[in-house]
């Protein structure tokens, strides 16, 4: 049930027909936010809309373009945006060779581009009222030095992690009261795999309970949050591996995604 109260604070969400998006979707319905939903595909954001109520606004973008994410920018311009979570993205999994070009172009795109565009975007929006917080979604690959056989996903995934932390540490010095964070979670359970064309060779973590424990620790003013117990040893135990090592396992860990 929507609360009236919450009625002019929005929440923007992109990938928010799948996964994680979709999790997060259900968070901020259920809190009596208005929702801005964005994704690919048309026919799962009605289905949402049917579900999130007519005060829901939805945005079919295809974020690998600059005229996608134009286009959401200029759809939220002048909204109260309480909360972005930028979460589009995908993977692919394989030797860099034999990736296709196309495909690893349309990922750095949406994991890089669309996520430093519409971040900028946004974050320009918040500071008029200093207020807000916004989530960049990551991967714990983010925070290894470097992922043989899903190397371009690793390197996007840096990107956003270095970014956030960066422009954190600004906001911070600067004295602002918007919230920046990551998130950077381990294997989780959804489509992200078939896209990937991948099986995880570790246990994964719902995309439900990823998505709850976020908006926790976006409460306390985490900036880089992992979830999971045992992904949260396997980064910190990572600052004591020689790196050649470590992208050794990591390298091997990704074979076993391929074999599987």
């Amino acid at each position: 049930m929507k609360n009236d109260y919450m009625s002019d604070k929005y929440v923007l969400i992109t990938g928010a027909t799948s996964g994680i998006g979709l999790e997060f979707t259900k968070i901020y319905h259920r809190k009596g936010y208005s929702l801005i939903l964005v994704a690919r595909r048309e026919n799962r954001l009605k289905k949402l809309l049917k579900v999130c109520g007519p005060d829901t606004i939805i945005i079919t973008a295809d974020l690998s373009t600059p005229e996608g994410c134009k286009k959401v920018l200029d759809r939220v311009k002048g909204l109260d945006i309480e909360v972005f979570i930028n979460n589009a993205g995908f993977g692919k999994c394989g030797n860099f060779e034999d990736i296709d070009i196309k495909d690893e172009i349309s990922m750095i795109n949406v994991n890089v581009t669309a996520v430093h565009f519409l971040m900028k975007g946004i974050l320009k929006q918040m500071r008029r009222t200093d207020s807000g917080k916004i989530l960049n979604v990551a991967s714990s690959a983010g925070l290894f030095p470097a992922g043989p056989y899903m190397s371009a996903y690793y390197a996007t995934k840096a990107y956003v992690v270095s970014l956030t932390r960066g422009v954190a540490e600004e906001l911070e010095e600067a004295g602002s009261n918007i919230y920046l964070g990551c998130l950077c979670p381990g294997p989780v359970d959804t489509e992200f795999n078939s896209v990937a064309d991948v099986k995880f060779s570790l246990p994964g973590i719902s995309p439900a309970k990823c998505a709850r424990y976020a908006v926790r620790m976006m409460d306390k003013g985490k900036t880089v949050i992992v979830p999971k117990l045992t992904m949260k040893a396997a980064v910190f135990g990572g600052r004591f591996i020689p790196q050649k090592k470590l992208i050794k396992t990591c390298g091997t860990m990704q074979k076993k995604k391929l074999y599987n």
